[in-house]
């Protein structure tokens, strides 16, 4: 549990630390609601621009069907692209940024001061059970579990009926691969 003592209600700016699967996501959105700032995910940054078919995102589909972490100039472009919108002005939560030193001197060299860093930690082998199990829909992109957070009609999206899919960073050999990258 994240306790919001000592957060302000005004411009706010947080980052959450932990590997995937961690849970920054779910405590993200937590935290976004309680102070009405966006949850800013690399996750669905990188995965946008690939559905997008950006050059970046062309870059980023390479990297994570191999299981490796993008080049920290890659995602800060990303990051920053993200944190120019409106939405941004009174404050942020960055879900999986910065996930390396390189990147968490970005912030600094920019000039993105933060308000809270937290870090969530977890076992490899909770990560693989989480990661393994989800699934996200097709269409909408709302995430599931197979175990914990199951749609109504199996492999069909309760909001929009949209196929419910593993993404292919999801497989356990790629995690196991993902994990090492973050070590």
């Amino acid at each position: 549990r994240i306790s919001f003592r000592g957060l302000r209600e005004e411009i706010m700016k947080v980052i959450l630390l932990g590997a995937p699967g961690a849970g920054k996501g779910t405590q993200a959105e937590k935290i976004s609601q309680k102070f009405n700032i966006p949850a800013i995910s690399t996750g669905y940054i990188i995965r946008h621009a690939i559905a997008e078919g950006t050059e970046l995102g062309k870059l980023a589909k390479v990297y994570i069907d191999e299981g490796k972490l993008l080049p920290d100039d890659v995602v800060t472009q990303l990051l920053l692209e993200r944190l120019d919108k409106e939405d941004c002005k009174n404050g942020f939560i960055l879900d999986g940024y910065p996930r390396t030193l390189n990147q968490a001197k970005a912030l600094d060299e920019l000039g993105i001061a933060v308000d809270k860093v937290v870090s969530i930690a977890i076992s490899d082998d909770d990560v693989i059970a989480r990661l393994s199990g989800r699934r996200e829909c097709t269409k909408c992109g709302i995430p599931y579990h197979i175990s914990h957070n199951k749609p109504t009609v199996e492999g069909i999206c309760d909001v929009c009926g949209g196929e419910l899919i593993q993404r292919a960073d999801d497989n356990p050999e790629t995690i196991k691969n993902r994990l090492k990258g973050i070590k």
